[in-house]
């Protein structure tokens, strides 16, 4: 099958946006497909003294990942904190993304990465002019998060963005999400319920295996005689971090309990205001660590955190999960209890889930595997099994296949 993926994120950036579409595209190759990518130059969560020299000053740049043929172009990098100017990047990088599909990529089939919303008008123009079908996988549920978040509150803006939800499912051949809730959702958008599909986000199973706590990121931030309690990811205004503070602020009489913070986003300089306020001694902050680091930082965790703000409506079900489960960590959530994520939790049996701002309940979560020290493999070792059997990327790739083939 030859197969073009658009997504405005892609290594050497890193954060689930990026790796979530390249590990598939990796798979695809290995099952003898040839893969294209459109996307951007790196410009997100990546350390710019890092960045290699291929990468800038330049308009244009193909080049061979691990046998995927990646076509960049150069986009803007406006101010992401401003909605206007971040929607209006996404418009502009959409148009880019197109024009570069225009030139000279072969393919059959677009799998095209949501959010950005915009990337949909890209494949539909594609679909028009190139007659090719056309998969939209949903991540996020935009607009309605920005809703609930009160992040879009001009009625004028929300119209636009509604009608264009709707428009970019319809044109699409097939939407897919990762979740039951989120099909419910959209088939009330479009009342087609055929077309909405769910495939499960995957996890790589062999890069984010169990491993040993003492390592090279433990010792690095001399934590390996800790009992570590691990939030690793973007950090972003989805992401609860009120709760994880109080509950290392209700935990600070326990010298051995440490609170990491591994990334970066949006919300890192209130994250940093509010540990300076309240004196909380029992939490660092580390920066965004390499693709090839972050299993360590699992490894040297003895349970992962997941929270998300109590505005947070629509069912996400958050990659910090599975990748927390693959690596055979106990989990620990705070979100609403409504969504798709806690049964997820409850049906591994891999950990345990609180209503979304439930310092407490975090608080007696982390101490019920403070002192049943045994409990952590048990819980971990049932979360790997469940990701081995419902959350494998061979099993994802597969599904995806069979919908090419189907449209076929």
């Amino acid at each position: 099958m030859k197969i073009l993926m658009i997504n405005d994120y892609f290594p050497p950036e890193i954060g689930s946006a990026s790796h979530l579409f390249y590990e598939l595209a990796k798979e695809f190759v290995k099952q003898g497909d040839e893969v294209s990518v459109i996307t951007g130059f790196p410009r997100y969560n990546i350390q710019k003294q890092t960045l290699p020299e291929k990468y800038k000053g330049k308009l244009l740049l193909n080049e061979k990942i691990e046998g995927i043929n990646v076509f960049r172009i150069k986009t803007l990098s406006l101010p992401r904190q401003i909605l206007i100017l971040r929607g209006l990047n996404h418009f502009l990088s959409a148009f880019a993304y197109f024009l570069r599909g225009l030139a000279g990529i072969q393919y059959d089939y677009i799998l095209v990465y949501s959010p950005p919303l915009p990337l949909g008008l890209t494949a539909y123009f594609l679909k028009v002019l190139k007659g090719k079908k056309v998969i939209f996988n949903v991540q996020d549920l935009f607009p309605q998060e920005a809703i609930d978040m009160g992040m879009m509150t001009n009625k004028l803006m929300t119209g636009f963005f509604y009608a264009l939800e709707r428009f970019v499912y319809n044109k699409s051949d097939l939407v897919t999400v990762h979740s039951d809730g989120n099909k419910k959702y959209i088939e009330k958008v479009i009342q087609d319920g055929d077309k909405v599909r769910v495939i499960h986000n995957w996890v790589n199973t062999e890069e984010l295996s169990p491993g040993i706590k003492n390592n090279e990121f433990s010792s690095l931030y001399k934590i390996d005689s800790k009992f570590v309690v691990s939030f690793a990811g973007i950090l972003g205004h989805l992401q609860d971090f009120e709760v994880i503070l109080q509950a290392a602020k209700n935990l600070e009489k326990y010298n051995d309990i440490e609170f990491i913070i591994v990334g970066d986003g949006v919300a890192k300089g209130s994250i940093e205001e509010n540990i300076r306020k309240k004196n909380i001694r029992n939490v660092r902050l580390i920066p965004m660590q390499p693709k090839d680091k972050y299993p360590q930082v699992l490894h040297s965790s003895d349970v992962g955190l997941v929270t998300l703000v109590k505005d947070l409506k629509t069912p996400v079900i958050p990659s910090k999960i599975l990748s927390i489960m693959s690596s055979a960590k106990p989990v620990l959530a705070t979100m609403l209890l409504s969504g798709d994520a806690p049964k997820i939790i409850k049906e591994s049996k891999g950990g345990f889930f609180y209503d979304a701002g439930d310092a407490k309940g975090l608080t007696e979560g982390i101490l019920f595997f403070y002192n049943n020290k045994d409990k952590i493999a048990e819980y971990g070792l049932r979360g790997r099994k469940y990701i081995l059997r419902n959350f494998s990327l061979e099993i994802s790739c597969k599904n995806y296949r069979e919908l090419f083939e189907e449209m076929s």
